[in-house]
């Protein structure tokens, strides 16, 4: 009985330390595949219920390393990106600023080009000056730093009173306009220098980029006021409609200067500071339409 004692004892040793061995072994591996960083997940060859909730631990921590890891190179492109965007949109009018004045200083101006070229100074220097008030703008808003005041707004009042402002602009282009403003709406919680420009950036994207068509729309939707704004978008596709309002994005690949992509995220920005909702899409019909959904005061 004392041998197989012995035995038994010898062979529950042996057993234990082939186990131990083999845990160190994977131990190892671990530790190996950690320091190598070639794979986002540790695994080990033999089961081990400890140790497989350890590496559950550090393999949930790898993926946060990773997410972040990607997280950042998007934001660094991002950024990149969007460094390059504001340096050409300035250079831009600023090139324009210094090639005219450069022929200002000829001699041999008549009277009539050096007030023509002083009126495109002009335009351009004033164009400058909107974009980079636009992006100060835009920084202080996605930094919460925009004053916003909360008042009792009456949108019919002040879409009514914009579309008559810019009613020759509309005759001008040659829009065919459809304009349907419920009249009798509730009030909005809003900030009404927001709210104007809001609908202002609206309006002049809507001119900006459509071509024959453009509808602006105002009617109550359960417990919401919707204001909509509608152009025909040539060339406009889903993947465009789904950045529009990402800042510096334009559907003008070559970025000729005909927008900076700063309007709409301004919108967006200054909607949802407010509190309320924005959407783009692209209708059935082939028009972009952009509606801002206003919550009724006391909602």
């Amino acid at each position: 009985m004392l041998i197989l004692a012995v035995v038994l004892l010898l062979m529950v040793c042996a057993a234990l330390g082939l186990r131990l061995y083999t845990l160190e072994r994977d131990i190892r591996q671990c530790a190996k595949q950690l320091r190598e960083g070639r794979s986002p997940r540790v695994t080990m060859a033999a089961p081990h219920r400890g140790a497989e909730e350890l590496l559950t631990a550090v393999n949930s921590l790898l993926a946060l390393r990773e997410s972040d890891a990607a997280a950042y190179r998007r934001q660094e492109k991002a950024i990149r990106q969007q460094i390059a965007n504001i340096s050409h949109d300035l250079r831009t009018p600023l090139t324009s600023i210094l090639g005219y004045l450069q022929l200002l200083e000829g001699d041999t101006l008549t009277p009539e080009e050096r007030r023509e070229y002083l009126s495109i100074v002009q335009g351009r220097a004033r164009a400058l000056q909107s974009l980079i008030t636009s992006f100060y703008d835009l920084s202080r808003l996605e930094g919460e730093e925009y004053p916003l005041s909360r008042e009792r707004v009456d949108l019919y009042h002040v879409l009514s009173e914009l579309v008559a402002e810019f009613y020759n602009d509309f005759e001008g282009s040659g829009f065919a306009m459809t304009v349907e403003l419920q009249e009798g709406l509730p009030p909005v919680m809003a900030d009404p220098a927001g709210v104007l420009r809001v609908f202002t950036n609206l309006i002049r994207n809507a001119l900006e980029h459509g071509r024959e068509q453009m509808s602006i729309l105002l009617y109550r939707e359960g417990e919401a006021v919707c204001s909509v704004f509608a152009n025909d978008a040539p060339g406009l596709t889903e993947e465009d409609v789904a950045h529009v309002f990402d800042r510096f994005f334009t559907a003008d690949k070559m970025r000729t200067g005909q927008s900076t992509g700063l309007g709409l995220a301004i919108v967006k920005a200054l909607v949802e500071r407010m509190g309320h909702t924005v959407t783009a899409e692209l209708t059935p019909e082939g028009l972009f339409q952009i509606t801002v959904r206003w919550r009724t005061a006391g909602r």
